[in-house]
């Protein structure tokens, strides 16, 4: 018989008790509860735009070629770790219906649904007369007549800022204050948070413009954050459109210094560029891509609408390619993409053209 003494026996309860808490302390990582789509892959030959994850409205959008919106398209898709999706990854869409992608994390208890628009533009002229409230962070956007979004603003990176959840409390709103119809687009300087403070940025400027907001990078790339131009085709001879602004009452630094004997002004200009992937912020202006440029002249105030009708200038060299992007941009401060600015500034802007 085997004999197990005290001391025995209080030596294997330990080692046992031991065990336990180790297997406790190593147990398995909770599932992930993430359910995102991440990309969303098509061949280059079916698009004239790059494909746009729009995180904030939960949105694939799609700047297809005509043949691969007649045919439909097989994607391919990849999620959050662990995450599953319907319709599945490499089946095939067919635009005669709404068509929306349900993710589901891996563990189950989140749901996420993306509902895919194929964006085009047909007339390239803008009145602004219909926006739509974002659900979530109660900010407005302009759309077009049948809801589908081609221009985009700072609104949805100032949303993570911690301004007040109501259209006033953004840069970019609507206002009955219009040239013609019953609305037009209002661009305000606005004082930053005590958020965006933290990261530097003391005023947000008013910004409208064609294309995406990234809000993945909103806080850590701002400036690459603003996905600028769509696709463009045919060759752009004059930017027209309507304008009043009134700059704020004291420019600062980006510190948020007063600047003594400086006034802030608006900016207003069109970019024509070659290829299908968007520039931003930092190299609308510089990048080597761009091929005609119209920009307002002067951006210091105005007190009654002005009209403007400026012509493109075709940079020497350059010439127009079979793939295209066509950007469009407006600040209340023109220095806003640098956190310079006057707080207050005002800039309303209506029926814009860009003219063939």
């Amino acid at each position: 018989m085997t004999h197990i003494t005290s001391t025995s026996l209080l030596r294997s309860l330990a080692a046992i008790s031991a065990f336990a808490l180790l297997q406790a302390c190593i147990k398995a990582e909770p599932p992930n509860p993430e359910a995102d789509i991440e990309t969303f892959t098509l061949p280059d030959s079916l698009l004239t735009g790059d494909v746009f994850v729009d995180q904030s409205n939960r949105k694939i959008l799609l700047y297809l070629e005509p043949s691969a919106f007649e045919s439909g398209v097989a994607p391919k898709i990849t999620l959050s770790a662990g995450a599953s999706i319907s319709p599945a990854s490499g089946d095939s869409i067919h635009f005669t219906k709404e068509i929306v992608y349900t993710v589901t994390s891996a563990s189950g208890q989140s749901r996420k649904q993306y509902t895919v628009e194929v964006v085009s533009i047909g007339e390239w002229n803008w009145s602004f007369e219909k926006w739509l409230v974002h659900d979530k962070d109660k900010y407005n956007y302009p759309v077009e007549a049948d809801d589908k979004q081609v221009w985009s603003s700072g609104n949805p990176g100032v949303a993570l800022s911690g301004v007040p959840k109501r259209p006033d409390g953004y840069p970019l709103r609507a206002t009955d204050d219009s040239k013609d119809g019953a609305h037009a687009a209002e661009l305000v300087t606005l004082k930053g948070t005590v958020l965006s403070g933290m990261v530097g940025i003391k005023l947000f400027a008013g910004s409208l413009f064609l294309g995406n907001f990234d809000v993945s990078n909103a806080f850590l790339e701002p400036l690459k954050a603003t996905q600028f131009g769509q696709p463009f085709t045919g060759k752009a001879t004059r930017f027209t459109g309507y304008y009043k602004y009134a700059p704020g009452a004291t420019y600062q630094d980006k510190a948020g210094n007063p600047v003594p004997g400086v006034t802030d002004s608006c900016a207003i200009y069109a970019v024509l560029y070659t290829g299908r992937t968007r520039l931003d912020a930092t190299n609308i202006h510089t990048s080597d891509r761009i091929v005609a440029t119209a920009k307002l002249p002067d951006g210091s105030g105005r007190g009654n609408w002005t009209h403007f009708d400026i012509p493109f200038t075709y940079m020497p060299g350059r010439s127009v390619e079979r793939e295209m992007m066509m950007a469009i941009v407006a600040s209340s401060s023109k220095d806003g993409d640098q956190y310079r600015g006057a707080i207050g500034s005002r800039l309303v802007i209506d029926s814009l053209a860009i003219i063939q």
